[in-house]
């Protein structure tokens, strides 16, 4: 009867692993995802089988020597890498904890128990009072282990290393991130540097016009509306001043903060109009976008970690099999503890079957498959989100390069008109007032010339990040 059993019981067994191996090849495939044959945006000019620059390391994009200092300083000591890292060592430990409970488990234990009776109690009658008696047991749990015949144990362990795997990719995503952020504030900064630099010149030009303008006034060639219109000019730039000092001070602290260190001054390296950009950005293959970018492939784990657990919900129906072993020693004279006629041992292998949970089992399956479904989007989504972005920071880092040969055109013009329209009206052909509006708008142009290089540069740290890189060693 028992060979029977066996025999069942082992070709019970095979079926399911060959089911469950079958099931498991089919369910790891990737869901269906669109991926178009190249990013909308991308130059036509650039082959798109060329190696991608989300391929390239971070410090090959970005070759300013202080920008690249302070990159390495925030990879020691940022605290959102901190943060990461410190959650890939609690996914490493869940992991350590899921794959124990597919071994077997030992343990030893030892008690002893020494007592003596009353003279005066009941038990003196018999001449047994004030006698002082020893005994105890040592006992060696030499198994218990539970067989992981259906494989639930096993999904348990295969969906918490997923989920260390994903920990992994979420510390590359926030790699990446910490590096666009110290790039974005570095830049932020150069551009608010050139600002001041542009304003204070200007105020040193409007407060030489301004001093012309006075002595004409009192030569009698000027009126005082042209002294008003002059230190209105004056004004305006020099309250650009503070205000520019303020937003410096304030960028210095947030690059600081991303640095991990306490408020301070930023050293700088090469001014706004020095720094390199790439001649050319090839943005590479979408379906490399895949195997790139750390947060599909976090997605991607965590999808798989949700398929393992839909998997060890379901295995929970079946019969759960364990075995305990023990083996010691028990007496009730401490000196005849270890003799022969003490020894103890116990062997109980268990079955337990679950026959009524009040759905319990059932709600727990729904609930994997729910999470599963919501992984499954999550990867759909995310896939799709990083084409959207590549499409934007592509499109978007040519149309600003574009607009900033435009702007450098507008502001060589508008120079030129000032120094002409102060010539006029120093020579009394034209009024002053062409000469103040021309230089107002020159001031504009210059600052919104730096911003568009600024921005240039922003552009192309965020396609960057978009197309994966920035986590590479």
């Amino acid at each position: 009867m028992i060979e029977v059993v066996t025999k069942v019981s082992s070709a019970i067994v095979a079926v399911s692993l060959l089911a469950g191996t079958a099931a498991g090849q089919k369910k790891n495939e990737r869901p269906p995802v669109s991926v178009p044959n190249e990013f909308r945006g991308a130059e036509i000019s650039v082959p798109t089988d060329q190696t991608s620059i989300g391929d390239l390391k971070w410090f090959e994009i970005f070759k300013d020597d202080e920008l690249q200092k302070m990159v390495r300083t925030a990879m020691v000591q940022n605290y959102d890498l901190h943060l990461a890292v410190a959650r890939i060592n609690a996914a490493r430990a869940n992991l350590g904890l899921a794959r124990s409970d597919q071994f077997p488990q030992f343990s030893a234990g030892a008690d002893l128990t020494t007592s003596r009776s009353s003279v005066n109690g009941p038990s003196g009658a018999f001449g047994q009072g004030g006698r002082s008696r020893s005994f105890g047991s040592v006992f060696l749990s030499l198994l218990t282990f539970e067989l992981d015949i259906w494989g639930r144990l096993r999904q348990q362990t295969k969906a918490a290393r997923a989920e260390l795997r994903a920990s992994e990719e979420d510390r590359k995503t926030v790699q990446t991130i910490v590096v666009g952020d110290v790039a974005t504030g570095y830049f932020s900064l150069l551009e608010l540097d050139s600002e001041l630099g542009i304003a204070k010149q200007t105020l040193a030009t409007r407060q030489e016009s301004l001093r012309l303008i006075s002595l004409r006034q009192q030569g009698g060639l000027a009126t005082a509306l042209d002294v008003r219109q002059a230190e209105e000019l004056v004004y305006q730039a020099s309250q650009t001043i503070p205000d520019t000092e303020r937003q410096i001070v304030q960028t210095e602290n947030q690059l600081s903060f991303i640095l991990g260190n306490n408020p301070g001054s930023i050293t700088r390296g090469r001014p706004l109009d020095k720094q390199q950009t790439l001649p050319t950005v090839p943005a590479g293959l979408p379906s490399s976008l895949l195997e790139r970018r750390p947060d599909i492939r976090a997605a991607e784990e965590n999808l798989v970690a949700q398929r393992a657990l839909v998997s060890a919900a379901k295995k929970a129906f079946f019969p759960t099999i364990s075995l305990t072993g023990i083996f010691g020693f028990e007496s009730n004279q401490l000196s005849s503890l270890f003799s022969g006629p003490t020894k103890a041992w116990t062997f109980v292998p268990q079955i337990t079957q679950p026959i009524f949970t009040g759905g319990r089992l059932k709600s727990e399956v729904k609930f994997a498959k729910a999470q599963r479904e919501l992984a499954i989007v999550q990867y759909q989504q995310t896939i799709q989100n990083a084409f959207k972005e590549v499409s934007d920071a592509l499109i978007q880092y040519q149309k600003v390069r574009e607009i900033r040969d435009q702007q450098e055109l507008l502001v060589a013009t508008l120079r030129d008109r000032s120094q002409l329209a102060y010539v006029r009206y120093q020579g009394g052909v034209d009024t002053l007032l062409n000469a103040l509006d021309s230089d107002r708008e020159l001031f504009d142009a210059e600052l919104t010339l730096t911003q568009t290089k600024r921005n240039e540069l922003l552009s192309l740290v965020q396609l960057y990040k978009a197309l994966g890189g920035g986590w590479q060693q």
